[in-house]
C-alpha cells in the first residue's frame, strides 16, 4: 500500500467526516479508500476511526496522529508549493469563491487582465453569498467581509474597509420624501439583505452619539443584485456596501442618504489555507488582486467622491 496514499486519506476522512467523500475527494473508488484506512490502523496497530449508524470519529488516538499527519502533509506541500512558486509561469485551475456581487463588479471585470498576465492559470469562480467551507469545497482563495476566521488554518489579507450605505432612488425619494434623521426610517420601505447581521436594524453612529432604528423589508433577499435592482426600479431604500452602489450613485441612479451618520464598517479581505509555501496560482491570485485594490484606492475613491467621511 501507498502510504503517502494512507496519510491524505486519513487526514481528508477527518477534514469531511465520511470514507466516501473523502474517497471522492482524492479519486479512490470507496472499496480501495477502506483498504488504505484499514492498512493504515493495521500498520499502527490501532484504531483510529470509529463508525455508527449515524456517524464517523476519530478515536482519541485518531486525533493525535491526525494533527502529526496533517503537519507532515503540509510540510510536504509547502516544498512542492515553494518549487512552483519559483516558477514564472503558474499553471492550473485556481478555484475563487466570493459573492455574487464582488464576483461581478470586482473580479470578473478584472479577468482578462489577470489572465494576459498568467495565460496558464484557468479560473473557477464558486459565487456564493455565503462562506463556504474551504477544505470540504477545494477553495483555493476566498474573498470575505468577516474580520477574522474561525478557522486558524486560514489566513486573511485584508484589501480595503468599505462603508455600508443608505440609499434609493430619486423617483422613491420624490415619492415618500428624504429622510433627515434617523427616526425618519421608520416610515420608510426597505429592501433588506437577510444574510446581514441584524438584518432588521440598523445601528448608526455619529461622533459619540448611537441610534438603533427598526425597519421592515418590502423586499427580502439573499442577494445584493436583485435588492439593488428593485432600487434602481424605485421600490425602496437599500443598505449595501459602497463597492456595490458606487457607480449607481456617481451616475446619479441612486441618491445617498443620512451622510453623517455611520452604520458598522465592512472589511474585504482575502483568506486563503495558512501555508509558509502559497502554490504559484494562488500566490499570483493574491498578490494581483491586492495590487489592483492599492493602485485604485478604494477605501479613499469609494467616499471622497461621494463627499463621504
Amino acid at each position: 500500500m501507498d502510504r503517502l496514499t494512507e496519510l491524505e486519506l486519513f487526514v481528508k476522512v477527518a477534514e469531511v467526516g465520511s470514507v466516501s467523500r473523502a474517497a471522492e475527494a482524492l479519486g479512490l473508488s470507496n472499496p480501495a479508500a477502506s483498504r488504505h484506512l484499514a492498512a493504515l490502523e493495521g500498520r499502527l496497530k490501532t484504531r483510529l476511526v470509529e463508525r455508527n449508524t449515524r456517524r464517523l470519529y476519530l478515536t482519541s488516538e485518531g486525533q493525535d496522529f491526525h494533527e502529526r499527519a496533517r503537519t507532515a502533509l503540509t510540510e510536504l506541500q509547502d516544498a512542492e508549493a515553494a518549487l512552483h512558486s519559483s516558477t514564472l509561469n503558474p499553471s492550473g485551475v485556481l478555484r475563487v469563491s466570493a459573492s455574487l456581487s464582488f464576483s461581478m463588479q470586482q473580479i470578473a471585470p478584472r479577468l482578462p487582465q489577470y489572465h494576459q498576465r498568467y495565460p496558464k492559470v484557468r479560473v473557477h469562480i464558486e459565487a456564493a453569498n455565503r462562506y463556504l467551507d474551504m477544505i470540504e469545497n477545494g477553495i483555493d482563495v476566498a474573498i470575505r467581509n468577516r474580520e477574522f476566521e474561525p478557522d486558524s488554518s486560514i489566513t486573511i489579507r485584508k484589501l480595503a474597509s468599505t462603508r455600508r450605505l443608505l440609499c434609493a432612488s430619486p423617483a422613491y425619494l420624490a415619492a415618500r420624501g428624504t429622510p433627515q434623521e434617523p427616526e425618519d426610517l421608520a416610515r420608510h420601505d426597505f429592501l433588506i439583505y437577510v444574510l446581514a447581521n441584524h438584518a432588521h436594524e440598523l445601528r448608526l453612529s455619529n461622533g459619540a452619539e448611537t441610534r438603533v432604528v427598526g425597519i421592515q423589508g418590502l423586499l427580502e433577499s439573499n442577494d445584493g443584485q436583485v435588492l439593488r435592482a428593485a432600487a434602481l426600479g424605485g421600490l425602496g431604500i437599500l443598505v449595501q456596501p459602497s463597492y456595490i452602489v458606487y457607480d449607481d450613485i456617481v451616475a446619479g441612479r441612486l441618491v445617498p442618504l443620512l451622510n453623517d451618520w455611520d452604520l458598522p464598517r465592512i472589511q474585504i479581505n482575502i483568506a486563503y489555507p495558512s501555508r509558509k509555501h502559497l502554490s504559484a496560482k494562488v500566490r499570483s491570485f493574491i498578490d494581483f488582486m491586492a495590487e489592483e485594490f492599492a493602485r485604485n484606492d478604494y477605501e479613499r475613491k469609494w467616499t471622497s467622491y461621494l463627499g463621504l467621511k
